[in-house]
């Protein structure tokens, strides 16, 4: 259900309650205004009567008392009666009602009349205004209670309606508190109106997505870990095949000398020199591949396109079937460090995959810059992405979780015609902790 039509229908049937006992309330009173109007006109008509046989019958002294206790008996509605020269009997009207009677423009004590000959006497009939003000009072009494219970039940239904309706409010406040808590899901009950429903299944997609996005952050940290220990182990495979054998061949060779430097000619002792100084020469060169891989020293917004110069020359030596080629588009905007890092690692990624999977013979690698970004694009002619869509595997994972830490963003892309195209954009001036 709409909380519109919810809110409408319940507003509704309390107006409709609310106006049917108005209506009942009115009809109460009318009918006893009815009946209260025509005893009214009874007590008149026989209080003409019995004046009219005091008058002829009583004496003068006598009357006022017996038509005082008559008036007593069958009072009469806005009228008051009296014999000529005598005060009206029966009248005692409050202060403010005379006061209320004088405000409005009336003279709560009558001065003019009809008069009725009736036999020696004369009755004076006169209007009453503070007997219709009392009555309009009583009245307006009535309304302003009959007011007072509709706004007071019209408030009632309203907050019932607000809390009633506000109550899914707390459960989704409820849900998203549990979601900050870390736990995968909202748990959120099913709910009538459509309107927390649609907030209920997008807190649940987001819930998803927390979830999803949870999944491979450990995922990510997993492969991670995974990565560092084969580099670990690729490091000490490389220093003990590569850099041990060297420095063992440099041993030896001094060991020779060592032992037979008294009985050496000096060509043989230069040959040894040549043999230490070749083997030296190696292990320097694996010490530089090594750190280059590592961390290229020098890596700033001038270094960067010698370091991708650098790591294209690397990869045209183990892949010479592959066309290599670096553009630059200059002048490069001042960078930090840290993007200058961030790139050259995707760089480092792309180009491994694209040696390893893509199956392509040319590769361009363009780095380009204005003073709001900086951006690395590597594209190749192989054979693109899958049908199904890249898969985010620990490589790109890393390119992404990469450039989320200096604020960038990664886009992968078909190239034209055939091919695979990756661009890294960081945004500049960059306010992010330097890479490490």
């Amino acid at each position: 259900m709409d909380l519109r039509w919810r809110l409408l229908g319940s507003l509704g049937i309390l107006l409709t309650g609310l106006m049917l006992m108005a209506i009942a309330i009115n009809l109460y009173s009318l009918k006893g205004d009815i009946r209260n109007e025509i005893a009214a006109s009874e007590n008149l008509a026989r209080v003409l009567l019995e004046a009219s046989r005091m008058a002829s019958e009583t004496p003068a002294q006598e009357v006022e008392a017996q038509l005082s206790a008559l008036l007593q008996e069958r009072p009469l509605r806005h009228l008051t009666l009296a014999v000529s020269g005598m005060p009206p009997p029966g009248q005692e009207e409050s202060a403010f009602l005379r006061q209320l009677a004088l405000w409005l423009g009336f003279d709560p004590a009558p001065q003019s009349g009809q008069d009725i000959r009736l036999g020696g006497q004369v009755l004076r009939i006169a209007a009453n205004p503070t007997s219709e003000i009392e009555e309009r009072l009583t009245d307006t009494l009535r309304l302003c209670v009959t007011l007072a219970l509709f706004s007071a039940a019209t408030l009632a239904v309203a907050w019932w309606s607000a809390h009633r309706a506000l109550t899914p409010v707390r459960e989704l406040e409820g849900g998203l508190q549990r979601l900050a808590r870390g736990e995968d899901a909202a748990a959120l009950p099913a709910f009538a109106l459509k309107e927390f429903r649609r907030v209920a299944a997008a807190i649940d997609e987001l819930a998803a997505a927390l979830a999803a996005s949870h999944a491979a952050q450990h995922h990510l940290a997993r492969q991670l870990i995974s990565a560092r220990e084969k580099e670990r182990a690729s490091l000490a495979r490389e220093l003990h095949d590569d850099m041990g054998q060297s420095l063992t061949a440099i041993s030896a060779t001094a060991g020779f000398l060592e032992r037979h430097a008294a009985d050496l000619d000096a060509e043989r002792v230069g040959e040894c020199a040549r043999d230490l100084g070749r083997d030296v020469r190696a292990s320097r060169e694996q010490l530089r591949t090594m750190l280059r891989s590592l961390r290229p020293h020098g890596l700033d917004i001038a270094g960067l396109p010698h370091a991708l110069e650098e790591l294209l020359d690397h990869w045209r030596q183990r892949s010479p079937d592959v066309g290599f080629r670096l553009e630059v588009r200059s002048p490069l905007p001042d960078a930090p460090e840290a993007a200058c890092l961030a790139l050259y690692r995707i760089a480092q990624e792309a180009l491994t995959n694209t040696v390893r999977h893509s199956k392509a013979t040319t590769c361009l690698v363009a780095l380009t810059g204005s003073a709001e970004h900086l951006e690395l694009r590597v594209e190749d002619n192989g054979k693109g992405p899958p049908r199904s869509g890249v898969t985010r595997g620990t490589g790109l994972l890393g390119m992404e979780e990469r450039l989320a830490m200096v604020a960038g963003q990664l886009h992968l892309t078909s190239a034209s015609p055939r091919g695979f195209s990756l661009r890294a954009s960081i945004p500049l001036p960059l306010a992010t902790d330097e890479t490490r």
